[in-house]
């Protein structure tokens, strides 16, 4: 890497400075993809304990419900509260629990932010696509070493300048080398993210289709027992 830009306006020390960067450019971008992917993580878990305590403070009164360990993990605590619910939307003969669970829907319906996920799934999104412009950016390192050779002054020989191209190339080919190398451990590590990011889109997905038949059918059901009575 260089220790200083160019002085001269020559377009060939322009693309060697800019090739020399590549490579500390592409680890330095990798390093911060993989700090955003931890980031990510650390949301997608805040988000779940959100779901989580949520759900847990709906179902509270409900006669039965799931009994669950704390180092359950809270995808399955999730699914087990909803499932909870749609039991008892299912079931006409549990009054008193269908009757508490419209009363207490102001809990699912005070905090909606937590069913937001297009912030998140975005920035998921954006983490998982960038992964290719890895190989891209090292590839385009190296192009740029071999545009300079050739921007170079040939006075000399073409022998010379030959020999300077393939000199450049020799250097620039870890631009390459860095983008492919960053592209694997990003994959290795966005698939490792992958199921826990897919099951937290499933869970609000549940929670909303959840709530959209709580207050459609028990709604419903106090409108008709209003009307006989």
């Amino acid at each position: 890497m260089p220790d200083r830009l160019p002085t001269s306006g020559s377009v060939g020390e322009w693309l060697q400075f800019l090739s020399s960067l590549s490579t500390p450019v592409i680890v330095g971008f990798a390093v911060l993809h993989l700090l955003y992917f931890v980031y990510l993580r650390f949301w997608c878990g805040r988000d779940l304990r959100i779901l989580a305590a949520t759900l847990d403070d709906y179902t509270r009164t409900l006669r039965y419900r799931s009994v669950l360990e704390r180092s359950t993990p809270l995808p399955t605590q999730i699914d087990a509260f909803v499932q909870d619910v749609n039991e008892v939307l299912s079931d006409p003969l549990r009054t008193e629990d269908r009757s508490q669970c419209l009363l207490r829907m102001q809990v699912l319906d005070e905090k909606r932010s937590y069913l937001d996920s297009l912030k998140f799934e975005t920035a998921a999104h954006t983490a998982r696509t960038m992964i290719e412009a890895y190989p891209l950016s090292g590839v385009l390192g190296t192009v740029l070493a071999i545009g300079s050779a050739l921007q170079a002054d040939a006075s000399g020989v073409s022998r010379a300048s030959v020999n300077l191209v393939m000199e450049r190339f020799g250097d620039s080919i870890w631009s390459t080398f860095a983008g492919l190398f960053a592209s694997v451990i990003l994959m290795f590590v966005s698939s490792l993210q992958e199921v826990r990011f897919a099951r937290l889109t499933e869970c609000r997905a549940g929670i909303r289709e959840m709530i959209s038949r709580a207050k459609r059918e028990l709604r419903l059901a106090a409108h008709s027992q209003e009307s006989e009575a």
